[in-house]
């Protein structure tokens, strides 16, 4: 007969992710105004296509979400950025 022995056995221990707690690095370092004229600034808050990544991965407030989605759209009208293309990093 088979030994009774539900236990569970790992060759490495569990390891448990700590996150880093997300921040709003605008209300840190004081800034009031997002401005659309900076293009190497608004290229932090786009992916490599060219599209602009959301709250939950930049940890930006809702306030100025919309402020930089605004600023990233005024300066794609002006050709100071892309709207689509291929490895913009």
């Amino acid at each position: 007969m088979a030994t009774e022995n539900n236990a569970i056995r790992y060759l490495n221990p569990p390891t448990v992710e700590v996150r880093k707690k997300k921040y709003c690095r605008f209300k840190k370092a004081g800034i009031k105004y997002v401005d659309y004229k900076d293009p190497e600034f608004l290229k932090k808050f786009l992916n490599e296509q060219g599209k602009i990544l959301p709250r939950r991965l930049t940890g930006t407030s809702l306030k100025f979400q919309r402020k930089v989605s605004q600023a990233i759209k005024r300066a794609r009208s002006l050709a100071l950025l892309p709207y689509v293309t291929d490895l913009l990093k």
